[in-house]
């Protein structure tokens, strides 16, 4: 008999998330602080510091926010769980009822949908609870240590990109080339991000490549400004 295998990406939804973000911040704001400084004219060693200083912050911003922010959502689950098993513990016969009732809205009659919520109790009363009622899966559950090093990681990989372009190419073409550069890797990360998600490739380089282009774009206008005002 052959078997019937399925291939899902949803396990990748909370890691991926993090390290999309991470890598795309740190190529976007680090090409950005480069390619401002550079426009107000700044000598070569000041342009590689603003990097190193951008890099080495943004990596340890992107970590904190993210462990601050998940363990929130952590904090939340736990405590929605902790009040479930109280509700399942003091008043059974209604957790039940409640249970089928998400089952009928779901499209069950009402005989199917009271069996399952029995059945479903009887195996794991709490497990049914934080997946149907609460939305609660061991797949999207929050992980905060685990969001933040991928936060972390993929911004100082990510910011390093550009600073390594700016590190070889002559200072009077700093600007051309880092941001040339950088949008050939956030268009590169867009285009891999989609195909380990399943989604559009196409969409998923364009609207990287967009965001990224409009912000190196502004901050070139402002270093190009304070230059000016400066000289």
């Amino acid at each position: 008999m052959l078997r019937h295998s399925e291939f899902h990406r949803s396990h990748r939804i909370g890691w991926l998330r993090a390290a999309v973000l991470g890598a795309n911040d740190g190529i976007v704001s680090t090409a950005s602080l480069i390619i401002g400084i550079a426009a107000a004219h700044a000598s070569h060693g000041t342009i590689l510091l603003t990097g190193v200083a951008g890099l080495v912050s943004g990596a340890m911003s992107m970590a904190a926010g993210e462990y601050v922010s998940v363990s929130s959502q952590s904090d939340t689950e736990t405590a929605d769980l902790a009040r479930e098993r109280l509700e399942l513990a003091t008043d059974q016969e209604s957790e039940l009822k409640e249970l089928a009732g998400i089952y009928i809205a779901r499209g069950l009659t009402p005989d199917l949908a009271q069996q399952v919520a029995v059945q479903f109790t009887a195996h794991d009363a709490l497990g049914a609870h934080a997946r149907d009622e609460l939305g609660i899966s061991e797949i999207m559950n929050a992980r905060p240590v685990q969001a933040a090093l991928a936060s972390a990681v993929t911004f100082a990989v990510g910011a390093a990109l550009p600073l390594l372009v700016a590190y070889i190419v002559p200072t009077p073409n700093t600007v051309l080339y880092v941001g040339i550069m950088s949008l050939a890797f956030l268009a590169l990360l867009g285009g891999l991000a989609a195909k380990a998600g399943g989604a559009n490739m196409w969409k998923g380089t364009a609207r990287v490549a967009f965001w990224g282009a409009l912000a190196m774009t502004a901050t070139a206008a402002v270093g190009s400004l304070f230059g000016v005002v400066a000289a």
